[in-house]
């Protein structure tokens, strides 16, 4: 089966470490994931500066692990990034902002790829959202 992935919650939140642990217990049980699409707060959790407290598991960088070993398709709402200071170089330069901050492994891009991803997955599966 192939799912697609949105999380809508920040990474110090549950539903984000449920998110995680849901991707990847599809990839261990032989599923596909299309897309992941990070939207809301969840575009936190691309930040490459979250600093989580030493007693908590950094979900961030857990994230970002997760995307780059799997080589997935992970995908950041620019316009939810923007408003929440989540920025790639373009972006960063574009608004004369002194410096980026979006992770390397995931991208920026429109609300068209949720749209996308729920089209090319037999499953769209979100997490955190009100």
């Amino acid at each position: 089966m192939k799912f697609a992935i949105a999380l809508f919650a920040p990474p110090h939140a549950p539903a984000s470490r449920r998110a995680l642990r849901f991707a990847e217990a599809c990839l261990a049980g032989g599923h596909e994931i299309a897309r992941l699409f990070f939207y809301q707060d969840g575009v936190y959790s691309a930040s490459a500066n979250v600093v989580p407290p030493q007693d908590e598991p950094n979900i961030s960088a857990e994230w970002s692990n997760f995307v780059r070993q799997h080589q997935l398709d992970g995908v950041v709402c620019i316009a939810a990034a923007l408003r929440r200071g989540v920025l790639n170089q373009e972006e960063a330069q574009r608004y004369g902002r002194p410096s980026a901050n979006l992770a390397l492994d995931w991208e920026l891009s429109g609300l068209g790829q949720l749209h996308e991803a729920a089209q090319m997955a037999d499953r769209l599966v979100s997490f955190g959202g009100n």
